[in-house]
């Protein structure tokens, strides 16, 4: 009948939707799982620092970080690569907790790690949108101007190994196609895309 029909049709639709979450998720968790293995932690790399400091440069650099307790690839490669780091290093680390919103003087914790060096976790709640150039303009205790930020942002090229056991052939290439589709941080975080600057790496699923 139509209504056994109609009804088969909502339960592929639900069944195929938790697929495609249930996939996303464990996808995420995987790659998180394998930058976190190549990371250093926030402490390990100040401590570094004191062997050698880097060239420092005028402005201000912002490290969008997804691991709130490691060191962003894109500031490791950036380092590596140019050797330098901005005079106000912030390392930015957005979570998005279990309730709609967050009040302001609960949205962001800062932790000084040295001369130019801070880490930021900020909070937001799941029915509020990221703003984090707005963010960064009324800390009265960290005046920032905007036309001297840049935002760092890891651009994660996934590679697909065959002989990885994570996750099934099939569920990596759907994560495959559903990175392709997901929303840029850049949008998402409202950042401003002239200031923006995206370092590539790899990561194996």
């Amino acid at each position: 009948s139509k209504v056994i029909s109609g009804g088969w049709i909502v339960v592929a639709f639900a069944l195929g939707l938790f697929i495609i979450m249930k996939t996303w998720m464990d996808g995420r968790m995987a790659m998180r799982k394998n930058m976190e293995a190549v990371s250093i932690s926030l402490e390990e790399f100040v401590a570094s620092l004191n062997e050698g400091m880097p060239v420092r440069v005028k402005g201000t650099a912002v490290f969008m970080a997804g691991n709130p307790k490691g060191m962003p690839l894109a500031l490791l490669h950036n380092l590596k690569h140019n050797k330098v780091l901005h005079e106000r290093t912030i390392i930015m680390s957005v979570q998005t907790i279990d309730q709609p919103r967050v009040a302001e003087e609960n949205r962001m914790v800062i932790t000084h790690y040295g001369p130019g060096f801070w880490h930021a976790l900020v909070h937001y709640g799941f029915s509020e949108t990221p703003d984090i150039p707005a963010l960064l303009e009324n800390l009265p205790e960290m005046p920032i101007d905007p036309m001297q930020t840049t935002y760092f942002l890891g651009r994660e090229s996934l590679v697909i190994n065959a002989k990885s056991r994570m996750m099934w052939m099939w569920r990596k290439k759907l994560f495959w196609f559903l990175s392709l589709n997901a929303q840029a941080a850049t949008s998402f975080f409202r950042l401003p895309p002239n200031r923006v600057v995206e370092i590539g790496a790899q990561t194996e699923l």
